[in-house]
């Protein structure tokens, strides 16, 4: 039974679903980037950053290349990086519009008074 495109598309949202291996996508979009900047770059374990760096190469959206005794890591793909920008513009979207009910909910705040609570009881 093959599974359904919805379910495909879920695991892989939750794979992406950790703030360390957001961040090494967003440091790998100009290029390789070694694996000494990354942690330098994330403020996590070696252990960690590892085990996050295998779990972004087991799905295929990163590459390891192996330059002597350095070992850098690459997007796979410009997709990648296309799907952070993607994201990125609609936080930005959500948060103007946050910010704009704010906005208001304040304007609307200073133009009615507060009325006391009834008392529990």
């Amino acid at each position: 039974m093959q599974v359904p495109l919805y379910q495909v598309k879920a695991e892989f949202f939750r794979m992406l679903g950790h703030p360390a291996r957001i961040r090494v996508l967003e440091l790998l979009q100009n290029g390789p980037v070694p694996v000494r900047e990354l942690l330098n770059e994330i403020d996590i374990e070696p252990s960690n950053l590892s085990q996050q760096l295998a779990v972004l190469r087991r799905s295929g959206i990163v590459v390891s290349v192996r330059d002597g005794s350095t070992v850098s890591y690459a997007l796979a793909g410009g997709d990648v990086a296309d799907l952070l920008r993607a994201a990125r513009r609609i936080l930005t979207e959500l948060l103007v519009g946050q910010s704009e009910l704010l906005a208001e909910l304040r304007d609307t705040d200073t133009d009615t008074p507060v009325q006391a609570s009834p008392p529990r009881r």
